[in-house]
């Protein structure tokens, strides 16, 4: 079998079953493991999957920038901002990570709710200009254009000093296996401070990130409280991690 006919069939079967073990495919395809390896390794380089221990498993397709995510499942992320603004209580303090979805959050939360938001993002603080009952705190730092979020050592030490009831984190990708993860590394990195500032992490999540994955993972499943899909509950989401449904 040529490369690029082997490399094609990888990639269907990584669609079909949502993962790929090199050493039964190897068997199966009758090449050596190190040629399977290689073509992991190519199609890895590529975006097209992100390998583990022993395989590889689908890449998120949404670790683009901000600009090329901005209209992608627009009706799907608008529910999904409904369903986490009926989270957010009265004289709360709320960490709401950067993203397209939160940026529905603005439209989403009555007008007249009193609470805190902290936000390394401009465009979520912004979005809030005309909530004249939440105060809003801007996290400042270099600013990541990916993103468009700031970053850094500064911005990490900001959310170490801060408690929040909740955080509303966003990820490129949730994986039974690998967790919650992005396509920064220091991005993942702050992302696990934000998370560790707050009593509750609530992770809202388009179709295109389930069961996919970045290189860089962010904490393990266990550590979310609440997790917001427009589908039904996934089978594989640990039993202590509630589902919320976004109709």
């Amino acid at each position: 079998m040529l490369t690029a006919a082997r490399k094609a069939l990888l990639l269907d079967r990584l669609g079909r079953d949502g993962t790929l073990s090199v050493t039964p495919l190897a068997a199966e395809l009758n090449v050596s493991e190190d040629t399977l390896r290689r073509d992991l390794r190519d199609l890895a380089s590529e975006g097209l999957l992100v390998r583990v221990h022993g395989g590889a498993v689908p890449s998120s397709p949404t670790h683009r920038p901000v600009a090329a995510r901005r209209g992608m499942h627009d009706a799907e992320k608008q529910r999904l901002a409904r369903a986490a603004a009926g989270l957010i209580e009265n004289g709360s303090v709320v960490i709401v990570d950067g993203g397209t979805t939160h940026l529905h959050l603005a439209a989403a939360v009555p007008r007249g709710q009193p609470f805190t938001l902290v936000t390394h993002s401009p465009a979520v603080a912004s979005s809030f200009e005309h909530h004249d009952n939440v105060d809003i705190i801007l996290i400042g730092g270099r600013i990541f254009r990916h993103s468009m979020v700031a970053l850094g050592t500064e911005t990490a030490q900001a959310f170490s000093r801060i408690r929040a009831d909740l955080c509303l984190l966003g990820v490129t990708g949730i994986h039974p296996e690998l967790g919650l993860t992005t396509g920064d590394a220091e991005e993942a990195a702050l992302k696990c401070f934000m998370a560790g500032a707050a009593a509750e992490t609530v992770v809202a999540v388009t179709p295109d990130k389930m069961g996919r994955a970045n290189p860089w993972c962010i904490m393990p499943l266990e550590r979310v409280a609440i997790l917001i899909t427009t589908e039904d509950r996934p089978g594989w989401l640990p039993s202590g991690v509630s589902h919320l449904f976004a109709a």
